[in-house]
């Protein structure tokens, strides 16, 4: 098996033992991404939605690092601490995303690294 790491400056670096993205094959699968800035490595300020934009803006660089789009992920799983912003998370995606959006978990969890809300990983198609 084919391992290939997936790195970018544009999106948080790694604050534990993972890469960013792992290219196996045609398949890239993305690390989850919580909304660190990549510049300061700290959570962006302001409401849930602009941490939600965040999230998917480090997305979007780590499968552009992999020559890829946002366009190409065929699964993705999002982690919410509070429920009550499913449906602003699916405003957020429909910024980034078009139709046919892809595969979709959306999962409540009791916490997330570094107090983050919201955290989504993704694999994408080559």
């Amino acid at each position: 098996m084919n391992k290939t790491p997936i790195h970018t400056d544009n999106a948080p670096a790694a604050i534990g033992t993972y890469s960013q993205a792992i290219q196996s094959g045609n398949f890239v699968f993305l690390s989850g991404q919580i909304p660190l800035d990549p510049s300061t490595m700290e959570l962006v300020a302001g409401d849930f939605e602009a941490r939600a934009r965040r999230v998917f803006e480090n997305l979007k660089a780590v499968a552009e690092a992999a020559g890829g789009t946002l366009g190409q992920i065929v699964k993705l799983t999002i982690y919410l601490t509070d429920l009550d912003n499913f449906a602003t998370i699916n405003s957020v995606m429909a910024e980034y995303f078009d139709e046919p959006y892809p595969a979709r978990a959306a999962v409540g969890v009791a916490t997330l690294p570094k107090g983050a809300d919201v955290e989504a990983e993704a694999i994408l198609a080559l």
